[in-house]
């Protein structure tokens, strides 16, 4: 074989029986083949076989099922962003004329999804307090009303959904239901009848802040139904960026169960904390939400907002005063993080929507990292300190 052929077609190495990687490669290949056209269409090449990774991809497809196994669901779509995610479920589940409920205390690009660019599309909203039980029911039994896309917990202000009750009127009304599942995390709310979960797997499932990607998980059945709409859309995740979120997940309990320690140490502070209005995070015994979250939860995640005593420009002077606290919208990863709330997650609310949703320009979400707590306390209080001389 010429030189200028062999380096086109690689030598092979293969691995002799019984001996294994203990990590498994990533395939980065495009195309697949098999060694005849007949051995391609078996039913076994088919259903499990690889022929283009916009169609699926070994690294990838791993992945996908160790999500749904987290989950507690049979299968998934591993896809390039968390966003793209919401949509395909979304999109996938919709036609002209329907309408999809969503709630004012949530994730602001899911509402821009509904409020400006869905409606182009003909398809209708709701967007209701995720507490009013009455409004969300009466929606349900309008025959228009087709879905239903949540959180638990909602971002930015932690807020607890009854998803039992939620998920009891959509089965009752036939309204197909679709959790946010990112801030809850792959190992809570399983248990729950829910149609299909998404998740941002750039936040707690990688967990370094360096890929992004997103997942929809749910049964086979509707997983059949979306797979396709992935398939054509083109929301494929690339092997590269499943590799690192699978490596990310062998810390996946470690991590979330620090996050989750720490962020409960830094909330109770601040709940003491003369300066602080108010603290919203679920694990606080004294949070609304604590009772309802401890019965749907494990434990409550690394986020929490809070409430200074302060005017807009003092709570920006303290955020700027933080020094291991970076200003970025992101969560769950190693660093902590810190957003003014108002400007980065409620810019599209009126002030009677943000006033429902419990936002002020006073509001404050911290993403608690994995540094040690007394160093995170000494940074609030030395911002505290900058900020309110």
């Amino acid at each position: 074989m010429k030189k200028e052929t062999r380096v086109t077609h690689h030598p092979k190495v293969a691995i002799p029986p019984g001996n294994e990687a203990l990590v498994d490669p990533i395939y980065r290949s495009v195309k697949y083949t098999y060694p005849t056209i007949e051995s391609a269409l078996s039913v076994d090449a088919r259903k499990e076989g690889f022929d283009y990774t916009r169609d699926a991809n070994p690294t990838t497809r791993q992945l996908e099922i160790l999500c749904a196994e987290l989950q507690g669901r049979d299968d998934s779509v591993a896809v390039a962003t968390g966003m793209a995610a919401v949509w395909l479920a979304v999109i996938a589940n919709l036609e002209a004329g329907d309408r999809v409920v969503f709630f004012v205390e949530g994730y602001r690009p899911i509402r821009a999804m509904a409020r400006e660019r869905l409606v182009r599309f003909g398809i209708e909203f709701s967007m209701l307090s995720v507490h009013d039980h009455e409004a969300i029911e009466a929606s349900f039994k309008e025959d228009q009303t087709k879905l239903v896309v949540f959180e638990a917990p909602t971002n930015p202000m932690l807020q607890v959904p009854d998803i039992e009750k939620i998920v009891g009127f959509a089965k009752r009304n036939g309204v197909t239901t679709i959790l946010d599942n990112t801030f809850g995390g792959l190992h809570n709310h399983g248990s729950y009848e829910l149609d299909y979960f998404v998740h941002s797997l750039t936040k707690y499932a990688s967990g370094h802040g360096d890929v992004m990607g997103g997942a929809v998980i749910a049964n086979k059945d509707k997983i059949a139904k979306i797979k396709p709409w992935a398939i054509n859309m083109g929301s494929t995740m690339d092997p590269g960026a499943a590799y690192l979120i699978l490596r990310g997940l062998r810390t996946y309990y470690l991590r979330y169960r620090r996050h989750s320690e720490s962020a409960l140490t830094l909330a109770r502070h601040l709940e003491q904390h003369t300066r602080v209005k108010r603290v919203f995070y679920p694990g606080l015994s004294s949070d609304p939400g604590n009772i309802l979250a401890e019965k749907q939860m494990h434990d409550c995640g690394g986020v929490f907002s809070f409430d200074l005593d302060a005017d807009g420009a003092t709570t920006w002077a303290f955020i700027d005063a933080l020094e291991l606290f970076h200003t970025a919208s992101s969560v769950g990863s190693t660093e902590s993080l810190v957003a003014p709330v108002q400007l980065y997650f409620a810019r599209d609310l009126s002030e009677a929507e943000a006033g429902v949703a419990q936002i002020s320009e006073s509001t404050v979400r911290l993403s608690v990292g994995l540094e040690h707590t007394d160093d995170l306390i000494a940074d609030l209080e030395q911002a505290m300190a900058k900020a309110f001389a």
